[in-house]
């Protein structure tokens, strides 16, 4: 899909988003969101895509701290700069857990290392009703791959009782510089069994269901299941072998 499609799809959701509902935030939902500081352990588990490299766990302790306006929740970092009628502007800092390492896979040997980076952006999101609609724009920092990706959710949030279940479906776009930068292969790096490949730009569907609640040892668990669809420009890479995955992440956290 073109970049004029990513301009007009994107624009649609904003277009909703500033529509004139007059809505205010879901009141439920700031349950699972309260203030001050947290500690807390989380891990993500991730069904990787390349050959021979069969899943990436990575643990994140959780040290940080919710406020009216900043979020810090282990690395991941954001600061609200509008909020208005259900709308919510912020500006986001997240680490990006990719790469490749000959270590752990044959198909890396040779190849220069795909390091794991540092995105940041902007994200809107729209609440209205427990329908909750989300959009981000996210671009390497440290300039590993210098490419960007445009993250767009659309979730219903729920509550039963104590426990917060959000299904939702995902569309995400990245552009060419982000997918050849992990799954292509430069001429310098091909060999018999791993012929040059140069990755464009996708976009990947997904499903996925998010759980909260403030029911276990006095803090919060959380737990994020995702499947995703993997376009054509990576799913035909001579790295990878699969094109869907599955990722997991779970967490708990209490405060101070």
């Amino acid at each position: 899909m073109s970049d004029r499609f990513l301009f007009i799809f994107s624009s649609v959701l904003l277009a909703v988003s500033l529509c004139g509902f007059n809505a205010r935030a879901d009141s439920e939902t700031a349950r699972a969101e309260p203030r001050g500081f947290i500690y807390g352990i989380g891990v993500g588990l991730n069904q990787e895509l390349y050959q021979d490299y069969r899943r990436r766990t990575v643990p994140i302790p959780v040290i940080g701290y919710r406020g009216e306006r900043l979020s810090v929740y282990g690395p991941f970092i954001s600061y609200e700069l509008l909020q208005q009628d259900g709308l919510v502007l912020t500006a986001r800092l997240a680490p990006r857990f990719a790469g490749t390492d000959a270590s752990k896979s044959p198909v890396f040997e040779g190849m220069q290392k795909r390091k794991t980076s540092m995105d940041a952006g902007f994200g809107l999101r729209y609440d209205w009703q427990g329908i909750r609609l989300e959009t981000s724009w996210l671009h390497d920092v440290l300039g590993n791959s210098d490419g960007y990706e445009v993250r767009n959710r659309l979730g219903y949030v729920h509550w039963f009782g104590p426990l917060m279940l959000e299904p939702h479906l995902s569309m995400d776009y990245s552009n060419a510089r982000l997918v050849n930068y992990y799954y292509g292969v430069r001429p310098d790096e091909a060999t018999d069994n791993r012929p040059a490949y140069q990755a464009g730009s996708v976009w990947n569907p997904g499903v996925g269901l998010s759980v909260a609640t403030p029911i276990f040892f006095g803090g919060m668990t959380r737990l994020g299941l995702d499947h995703r669809w993997y376009d054509d420009a990576i799913a035909d890479s001579p790295l990878t072998d699969r094109r869907r995955g599955f990722q997991v992440f779970f967490s708990f956290s209490r405060f101070f």
